[in-house]
């Protein structure tokens, strides 16, 4: 692992809740993170669109208190940041809009460049779904396809160990919360597993971010971004898991689906999807 402590003023910025494209700005015009720390009121105040709110958060001394105790952790649990001027950070992720500015990453840093395909689905699914989000995990990591999820219950769940059961298996779980929590915690042997076997858990978000409900949807871009294309397993009508598509449509992926039962309620979302225009698929081969 890199040493942190050189990524002192990388991991201080992703403490600051500015968003990204707030934080793209600032480092187009500071150039790095310590020139942005280093920088005066006036400075930050003559930047068009910044505001008093967001220049406040940049000089806060107690963000700034709070380095060494992030410093230590990540040295002490083998955390690594990949920050976007960092040669392993994801050539997919760098390509759409919004992407983040680091990442924080807890195994293999090397799979944020490999050949990925995202699955996600609802946190209910039937016998059908659990059984198709294995099948599609295995057989794809099976043939060198890194998978991307959300750790979350459901078909991220069961799309994670069907990558993981298979032969050199390797798969990328994306938290909405900070690396010193797995949630949800049922997940805790499951992320431990991932870890053991050469995945990797990562997370834009610094130790001590909680996983509230606003942070999920700007999680889902990262699982969308990593990948070439998004599949779909299992989908209600108002499913979390369009936000996904959404976001994968947005930047230029391609949208899988696995057809369902037409009596489930857990197909209207899916076969919804293929009507309007995603792609139908049968089996592993079709996205190989």
């Amino acid at each position: 692992m890199d040493n942190i402590r050189k990524k002192i003023y990388w991991v201080w910025f992703s403490l600051l809740k500015l968003g990204s494209i707030k934080k793209q700005k600032l480092l187009s015009i500071f150039g790095t993170p310590k020139k942005i720390y280093n920088a005066t009121e006036k400075e930050l105040l003559s930047i068009k669109g910044l505001g008093v709110k967001s220049v406040s958060e940049i000089l806060d001394i107690s963000i700034r208190k709070k380095l060494e105790k992030h410093l230590e952790y990540l040295e002490n649990n083998d955390i690594s940041l990949i920050t976007i001027q960092d040669k392993e950070y994801s050539y997919m992720l760098r390509q759409i809009y919004d992407y983040p500015i680091s990442l924080y990453v807890r195994g293999n840093v090397e799979l944020l460049k490999s050949k990925s395909i995202s699955i996600v689905g609802c946190r209910e699914p039937s016998k059908y779904g659990i059984n198709c989000a294995k099948y599609f995990g295995f057989n794809l990591a099976n043939n060198g396809i890194c998978i991307v999820s959300g750790l979350a219950r459901g078909i991220d769940s069961y799309a994670h160990i069907g990558a993981i059961t298979a032969k050199n298996g390797k798969t990328i779980a994306v938290l909405g919360n900070g690396l010193d929590t797995i949630y949800p915690k049922e997940n805790i042997k499951l992320a431990k597993k991932i870890l053991d076997l050469g995945g990797a858990i990562i997370s834009e978000y610094p130790l001590g971010m909680p996983p509230n409900r606003a942070n999920f949807p700007a999680r889902n871009r990262i699982v969308s971004g990593l990948s070439t294309g998004v599949l779909v397993i299992e989908a209600k009508e108002k499913s979390g898991t369009l936000i996904t598509v959404d976001f994968a449509l947005e930047q230029g992926r391609d949208v899988y689906v696995v057809p369902g039962n037409i009596n489930s309620i857990n197909s209207v979302g899916t076969n919804k999807l293929i009507k309007e225009g995603a792609i139908l698929v049968n089996n592993y081969k079709d996205l190989l």
